[in-house]
């Protein structure tokens, strides 16, 4: 790399580092991933028309999607500092789409593992009944903890076994509590009672009687797993939810149907999947989800 080049550089990373108040470990990492780009294309990066085939020598060294999406995020902002601040004439990254990343899925419990932790909490005190009523909810409905901590009373059928909630995009859906859901989430509303005195209309609340926050949740949950014995860094919320959804899927479940309860979309989820009838997402429910009795 010319001493042009490096001079060029370490403008760029000084004005992430002023500009934007970047931490001094991101901007290493801008450093190396730059100077890695730099040496592949030459002497001469205002006029540097090799990122196509930057990102192909990527890809044959075998890097990760989201490894050289990095790459080419620190290239691309790069680039624009050129033309801004070095007049460079074109930037090269124009037009460049980022290499599709992987989804990534969290690995889900084991039925067994779940039961374990649906076991922790104490039944004698009342946090321990809030726990044991929170975990059995994310987990029978596979709601996203989000719609579990903004859940209202009202909204709340323990005899019918039902819960109107509010998802991602303001879409509402109806979702379903099996039977030891609603024994947990019912003798834990008795508590609920005297802790809110009317203050809220949260299902879910804190021990000062204010509704429950996501970190509040977060931390429950966290807390059984260690509990159980389980690795606490492999379960969470949205863990729960997607146990639940493998399991139901295993236990039989219709995939189109498992999306319907589990309020899953896509930008083409509406043009897609067929409407099913809620008489047929209860059937679907009882037979497949392994709390569902």
């Amino acid at each position: 790399m010319a001493a042009d080049s490096h001079a060029v550089l370490e403008n760029y990373l000084a004005s992430l580092a002023f500009e934007r108040g970047l931490a001094d470990n991101t901007i290493k990492a801008y450093r190396r991933d730059l100077r890695q780009y730099l040496q592949f294309v030459g002497e001469d990066p205002v006029g540097a028309a090799a990122v196509g085939p930057f990102l192909e020598w990527l890809a044959e060294l075998g890097l990760s999607p989201e490894s050289v999406a990095r790459k080419l995020a620190a290239v691309k902002g790069f680039h624009r500092f050129l033309c801004e601040e070095e007049n460079a004439p074109s930037d090269p990254t124009v037009g460049i789409a980022s290499p599709k990343r992987r989804a990534r899925l969290p690995k889900a419990l084991t039925t067994e593992e779940v039961f374990a932790l649906l076991a922790t909490p104490a039944e004698d005190t009342v946090a321990g009944r809030r726990d044991a009523a929170l975990l059995e909810f994310l987990y029978s409905t596979g709601c996203r903890v989000s719609e579990a901590v903004g859940l209202d009373l009202g909204r709340l059928d323990i005899e019918e076994g039902t819960a109107l909630v509010t998802g991602k995009g303001s879409r509402q859906r109806i979702t379903l509590l099996g039977g030891a859901a609603r024994m947990a989430v019912g003798s834990w509303l008795l508590d609920r009672l005297e802790l809110a005195r009317g203050r809220t209309d949260a299902v879910f609340l804190n021990l000062r009687g204010t509704r429950l926050s996501r970190n509040g949740a977060w931390g429950i949950v966290k807390k059984a797993a260690i509990r159980a014995g389980l690795v606490a860094d492999r379960v969470s919320p949205h863990v729960l939810r997607h146990s639940a959804a493998t399991h139901m899927v295993e236990g039989g479940a219709d995939l189109r149907a498992v999306q319907e309860i589990l309020g899953h979309a896509s930008l083409s989820t509406t043009e897609v999947y067929t409407r099913i009838s809620p008489g047929y997402l209860h059937e679907v429910y009882l037979l497949s989800h392994p709390r569902s009795r």
